[in-house]
């Protein structure tokens, strides 16, 4: 079973390594395909790759913070991330069918 650390960020990869995390494979961008049954996949996936990797069996933990307006969009570092309380959090993800009742009006 393999630990994967999904970051293109520095800050957020040094914070990993902070917090005593066995990781075996850090990459900037999953590719699902190679996720393993009992894998644990860490990082910040859009919602349709974190189902991808909870549908593979899988183990997906999310890399939440609570950022500031004024903090998004820019490298933070390790102690940023620290300071906006960065936390592992599991989650399990799965795509539902959208009915026509719940559809948004396409028009």
């Amino acid at each position: 079973m393999t630990t994967w650390f999904i970051s293109r960020h520095p800050g957020a990869c040094d914070w990993a390594a902070q917090q005593g995390l066995h990781i075996h494979r850090q990459v900037a961008h999953l590719d699902p395909a190679e996720v393993e049954p009992g894998d644990t996949v860490i990082g910040t996936l859009p919602v349709h790759l974190a189902a991808a990797v909870c549908q593979r069996g899988a183990r997906y933990l999310n890399l939440s913070l609570d950022l500031p307006a004024h903090a998004r969009g820019r490298e933070l570092s390790s102690a940023e991330l620290r300071a906006c309380n960065a936390r592992l959090e599991a989650f399990h993800v799965s795509p539902l069918p959208i009915t026509t009742t719940q559809a948004p009006d396409q028009t």
